[in-house]
């Protein structure tokens, strides 16, 4: 809220002097906080978690794994040689996972 520092300064007796009226006119007169919103219209632009997606199809193209890359056998993520932290009876191990 502005205030004009040049205005004569009200002393506590004029505060208190202020009607119930008024201040309930005060109190009336500001904008309401509610919006009106159409919730048809709203709720378009989401998705709910566990919707029915079995009508979408993906198009992913899958390739398989490179000779410089491996899959670790604790978090089967395919990751970079230069990532290998142990080799345990031929499985490899991520240096993520072994943190």
């Amino acid at each position: 809220m502005a205030t004009d520092y040049d205005a004569p300064r009200k002393n506590d007796d004029e505060s208190s002097e202020d009607s119930i009226e008024e201040l309930k006119n005060r109190n009336t007169s500001r904008q309401s906080s509610v919006v009106d919103e159409d919730e048809t219209e709203a709720a378009e632009g989401f998705e709910l978690p566990g919707a029915d997606l079995s009508d979408e199809e993906l198009q992913v193209r899958v390739l398989p794994a490179q000779s410089d890359e491996f899959t670790c056998s604790s978090c089967f993520l395919v990751r970079h040689r230069s990532q290998v932290a142990r080799e345990e009876n031929g499985m490899f191990f991520c240096k993520d996972c072994e943190a």
